[in-house]
Formats: structure tokens, C-alpha cells, sequence
């Protein structure tokens, strides 16, 4: 049997969390915005198995008829999130472990300049809100609300990005972000990672607050960067 006709016999169908759109925009543009979106909240990496689309119950969820889901996919597959093959299907494109490395080294490079421009454009209200992303935490390990801090994890680095005020860093990082994010929701739990993440975040933190540019580049950088070495030595499954 055919590599193309066993991948075809397992994959299956991904029920992505969705609700009927409204009717204040274009169709097509609210259906491109929640399917972006689901696609970034589903687990893309937990299984092996190629992650199918089905048209129908898109459309279904949606409340709407194909065409705008269909215009709307063919906006995704642009952007490289979707790969629609001819009589097989819709399919949500998975990185290889080669790649997902080099999206968490170009993170690393976006971030840690979002983080230097942090310390320079950002207001001390802003960087303060970044502490009380972990007030849940000051009495708890990590590890024992893992899924929460996955959580305040991902919104503590979307949120240096956003203080950055830097719409070139937000616009370029953002096509990476769904990708990097779904490894980082994968690897938090392992070998203790959520316990020294969230030492390097409170160091970047003081680093904001003190207004000291490199070392918070330099912090920012080196924390993305371990997790690109720690996808290297043990992420097997993106193989």
C-alpha cells in the first residue's frame, strides 16, 4: 500500500472549537478570524497522525454556507496554515522538528527585541501587569496548575511582544506564533520546565522594571533559545 494511501486511512477528521459567526463583517473574514484562532487552540502536535478538515462540519459550526469557510481556507493555506490536496482533503500543516527549532530561533530574535524596545517604550503600569500574570503561582508550584500556567505562560510572551509597540515585530511574529505556542503547550510539563520558566520570566521581569535594555534582550533571548535546544534533544515526536 502507498505512504499516500495509509496517511489517507488515518487521519481523521479535527473537531475544532468553533461558534456561529455574526453578521458585522464579511463572512469570509469572520470565518478566516475563528479558524485561525481554533487552529491555534487545538493541539496541532499531539498526535503523529496528519490533522483533516472537514469542510462540512466547518461550515456547520460556523452557521454558514461553504463558500465563505471555502474562501476563508484558501486564505489560510496562503499563509501557510492549511494544505488542501485534490480528492483527499484539507489538512492542518505541522512543522518538522528542523523547523520548529529555527520558528523558535527567529522567536527568540523577535522577542528579545521586542523586550530591549519594552524597556524604552513601555509604561511601568504596563511591565507591572506582567508580575500580576503569575499572582496564581505565589503559592503553588507551576506543576501543580500546569494547564493554568501554559496559560499565563503563552500570555506573559505574546504580552512582551505587544509591549514592544512595534507593529512590524507583531505583524512578523504572529505567523510563527501558533506554531511555537502549541510547542510550548506540549513542553511546559516536562522535565521541571515550568518551575525554571517561571524563575527566567520574574528575571525578565526585574530586568523591565530596572530599565536595563541589554540584560532584558539578553534574558529574553537565552529563555527561547533553551527552549529551542530542549525541543532539539527531545522533542522525537515532530520527527
Amino acid at each position: 500500500m502507498s505512504s499516500e494511501l495509509q496517511t489517507e486511512a488515518v487521519a481523521t477528521p479535527l473537531m475544532l472549537s468553533l461558534q456561529p459567526i455574526g453578521v458585522s463583517a464579511s463572512l469570509r473574514d469572520q470565518a478566516y478570524a475563528m479558524l485561525r484562532q481554533a487552529i491555534a487552540d487545538a493541539d496541532i502536535y499531539q498526535t503523529r497522525e496528519e490533522i483533516r478538515l472537514d469542510e462540512r462540519v466547518l461550515s456547520e459550526s460556523l452557521g454558514v454556507s461553504r463558500t465563505p469557510v471555502r474562501e476563508a481556507m484558501t486564505l489560510l493555506e496562503q499563509e501557510g496554515f492549511l494544505r488542501m490536496v485534490p480528492r483527499r482533503g484539507i489538512y492542518i500543516v505541522r512543522k518538522s522538528k528542523r523547523e520548529i527549532v529555527e520558528m523558535i530561533q527567529m522567536w527568540a530574535a523577535l522577542e528579545s527585541m521586542a523586550a530591549r524596545l519594552a524597556t524604552l517604550h513601555a509604561t511601568d503600569e504596563e511591565i507591572a501587569r506582567l508580575r500580576h500574570m503569575f499572582d496564581n503561582f505565589r503559592d503553588a508550584t507551576p506543576a501543580e496548575h500546569i494547564a493554568e500556567y501554559s496559560d499565563a505562560n503563552i500570555a506573559f510572551h505574546q504580552a512582551i511582544v505587544e509591549l514592544s509597540k512595534s507593529q512590524i515585530i507583531l505583524d512578523t511574529i504572529k505567523n510563527i506564533f501558533i506554531h511555537v505556542r502549541a510547542i510550548r503547550r506540549m513542553t511546559i510539563s516536562q522535565s521541571d520546565r515550568a518551575s525554571r520558566s517561571i524563575v527566567d520570566h520574574l528575571r525578565i521581569i526585574e530586568a523591565l522594571e530596572q530599565r536595563d535594555t541589554e540584560l532584558a534582550e539578553r534574558l529574553t533571548r537565552q529563555h527561547s533559545l533553551d527552549l529551542a535546544a530542549f525541543v532539539e534533544a527531545n522533542c522525537d515526536f515532530l520527527d
